[in-house]
């Protein structure tokens, strides 16, 4: 019961500060664009060989405090939001996706990246104290991520050369 409250004390004490850090990106913004879409901005070169927008990869790496604060980051960062973004309807946030440019590509490399990338910031603490290795920790951090950055850019190539072979009319 012990090992429940410190696991939520390292949740909460990683949860606060991300959500400054994320709040404060969003609001602060240089000739007139947020930090936030700097930074995705930045990203997108890279997230586009993976089939991915730079806000998608921006949610991604912002997310690491918790996996489950993802989909809301992206749609805040579509609507051009200040703060974190909770819908309950599916339908409309299908039509926000599509609105933004998803594809059937970036659905199925979105949930090809939630699958196969780093564990949250607790998580890999946990691995840390667990192991007192900080180089099992990193190991942890870097084997799924790369995977899943490989097998995006791989689904992203196959999907592309199909494309061009095999138009559909």
């Amino acid at each position: 019961m012990i090992e429940h409250y410190l696991y939520c004390g390292r949740a909460i004490s990683i949860a606060a500060p991300a959500g400054l850090v994320i709040w404060l990106f969003a609001n602060i913004g240089i000739n007139g664009e947020s930090l936030l879409s700097i930074i995705a901005n930045f990203l997108n070169p890279f997230a586009q060989l993976m089939g991915l927008d730079g806000y998608i990869l921006a949610a991604f790496i912002l997310g690491i405090p918790a996996n489950e604060i993802v989909l809301p980051i992206i749609l805040m960062c579509y609507l051009q939001g200040t703060s974190l973004i909770n819908m309950e309807d599916t339908f409309a946030i299908g039509e926000i996706l599509k609105q933004n440019g998803w594809t059937i590509l970036t659905a199925i490399n979105v949930m090809i990246f939630t699958i196969l990338h780093f564990p949250c910031t607790t998580t890999l603490l946990t691995i840390k104290k667990e192991t007192g290795s900080w180089k099992w920790t990193i190991i942890s951090f870097l084997i799924p991520t790369v995977c899943g950055i490989v097998l995006c850019m791989l689904t992203t190539f196959v999907y592309v050369i199909g494309k061009c072979y095999f138009p559909i009319t």
